[in-house]
């Protein structure tokens, strides 16, 4: 096993160098007076893109190679993802070598590598582990083993059975997951012990809140591991920038579920380009005046809090800069369409969005005109103003960790999906899993869940140390493009049944769809903040 892990750190070696030398090209073609110039880079989507996703694969082999110091299951699984990793970069670069600024033989030396881990017999010998032990062990301590068996059970007997009908009803939440999610203290990962939760500061919260959501999206995206997302990104602005009396206020009633939060920062003209925010908050007595639509506010409806992006300084020219977070409180609401008047005449409007998947929370748009909001709603008060898009990117970092989490839990749950009907289903005499087609994908499966479960283990503990902005973009981007293939080849296994709603692997397949859009859509953060920043790190490092 040494000198085969050898031959993976080699092969990782030769296809880091090569993204460095991709990453030193787009900044020498993208830089002007010494920085990198967006409108520049945006001459060189195509390569930002691809090398993006690239370095976000060679990221994850780093630290697949750290796992597979474990044992014989962990090794053959991290040299299966590195092999299939520099693979792709291959046909990434193969034909655009110039485009890259490399030479496709600069991969020559991991070919060896590649040939003996990318052959069939390899991935079937694989799935036979697989098939066996599943996925592969965690290796967590037992603390988190805890939190896993605790979430996990929870979303058997509590989630599980009513997910399917939440999703072909493209009905609401039960009250009852959202009870009992309370009750084992879910929305209380990531709120201060102080503030009746249970972070303590450290790693352990991150680690905590990814094995978690993991767990609850194993069970269902839309009403499972969705659910305490919100809570987590409007947590971190508040304790990030909220005054005292804001944090006793609210992070208590979030952590005990009572509270529910929806997040409002994506426009009708604006998705991820939330600098552009148009929706205003123009000063009244006592207060701030709401108007302009939001869209895609995921639980708006239900939600009690909602966490708002608006615009505070009419002087557009500041883009960011005159952005704060407002905390809006109303009345649950259910269903997909909710009407509130205020006393003063301010009207808050809302209509859910129908989707292909992503069922329960409801993604609403909601139409606010001089909808007041008392000063004291303002994150941070008047120190707050103007900070809001610092506050919002601090949520929505640790809203992408838990997007990749999700992702892996989303596809445990088409793995296991997958392998058991294959060994039901019975095609020419013999199990689908007897295949050597289907062993081929079941092993790439395992691999690539426990590649994006090691992967967003390694994120939580660096953003624990403050670190990570970069990384958790990185893991969002290729875990959430990796479930979409994951969740469509457990589909394909199941044949026709895949297709029909009979089975949960149709939900899992448009449920996946989604993790590539929200939280940033994968394309601005590989061109807006990881290629860029790659760029920037290549220019920084030779010397500007």
């Amino acid at each position: 096993m040494t000198d085969q892990l050898t031959a993976a750190e080699a092969a990782v070696d030769v296809a880091e160098d090569l993204v460095a030398g991709a990453a030193r090209h787009l900044a020498q073609a993208s830089a002007v007076d010494g920085r990198i110039s967006v409108e520049r880079l945006d001459a060189h989507q195509v390569l930002a893109y691809d090398l993006a996703h690239a370095a976000s694969a060679i990221q994850g082999c780093r630290v697949m190679l750290e796992y597979a110091r474990h044992g014989e299951l962990e090794s053959a699984l991290a040299r299966a993802f590195v092999a299939d990793a520099i693979g792709d970069l291959g046909s990434k670069v193969l034909g655009r070598e110039a485009l890259w600024g490399v030479e496709a033989s600069d991969l020559s030396p991991a070919l060896p590598f590649l040939e003996a881990h990318r052959s069939p017999a390899f991935l079937e010998t694989l799935a036979d582990d697989v098939a066996k032990h599943g996925t592969g062990p965690a290796h967590l301590s037992e603390d988190f083993d805890l939190v896993r068996d605790t979430f996990r059970r929870f979303a058997r007997d509590k989630i599980v059975p009513v997910a399917e009908h939440v999703h072909r009803t493209n009905g609401d939440v039960p009250e009852e997951i959202i009870q009992g999610l309370a009750e084992i203290g879910g929305f209380g990962l990531s709120v201060p012990e102080e503030y009746g939760g249970f972070a303590s500061g450290g790693e352990h919260d991150y680690l905590g809140m990814v094995v978690a959501t993991e767990e609850l999206s194993r069970g269902s995206l839309g009403i499972g591991g969705s659910l305490i997302t919100r809570p987590e990104i409007l947590t971190r602005a508040l304790v990030r920038g909220g005054t005292e009396a804001q944090k006793q206020r609210w992070l208590p009633r979030i952590a005990s579920g009572e509270a529910m939060v929806g997040v409002m920062a994506t426009e009708p003209d604006f998705g991820s380009d939330v600098a552009g925010v148009k929706v205003t908050a123009t000063p009244t007595e006592g207060g701030y005046l709401i108007n302009g639509v939001k869209t895609w506010a995921t639980f708006a409806g239900r939600a009690d809090l909602l966490m708002l992006l608006a615009r505070t300084d009419p002087d557009r020219s500041k883009g960011h800069r005159g952005l704060s977070i407002f905390v809006v409180e109303k009345e649950p609401a259910p269903g997909h369409s909710f009407a509130f008047t205020q006393e003063g005449g301010g009207t808050m409007e809302g209509r859910a969005i129908d989707t292909i998947g992503y069922r329960g929370m409801h993604s609403f748009e909601v139409a606010f005109s001089d909808w007041f909001v008392p000063a004291e709603n303002l994150v941070g008060e008047e120190g707050g103003l103007g900070k809001g898009f610092y506050l919002q990117m601090e949520g929505f970092e640790n809203g992408r960790l838990q997007t990749a989490a999700r992702a892996v839990g989303l596809m445990e749950a088409a793995f296991e999906a997958g392998l058991d009907y294959a060994r039901e289903r019975i095609v020419f005499g013999r199990a689908v899993a007897d295949y050597q087609l289907t062993r081929a994908k079941l092993a790439r499966m395992a691999t690539l869940v426990q590649a994006g479960r090691q992967f967003s283990y390694e994120v939580a503990r660096k953003m624990a140390r403050g670190e990570g902005a970069l990384e958790a973009s990185m893991v969002k981007a290729y875990v959430c493009r990796a479930a979409e293939w994951v969740t469509r080849e457990a589909l394909q296994i199941h044949g026709g049944m895949g297709y029909a709603e009979e089975y949960p692997v149709s939900r899992y397949f448009v449920d996946a769809r989604v993790l590539s859009i929200f939280e940033g859509a994968d394309e601005t953060l590989c061109l807006r903040v990881i290629a860029r920043r790659l760029a920037e790190q290549a220019l920084e490092a030779s010397g500007g």
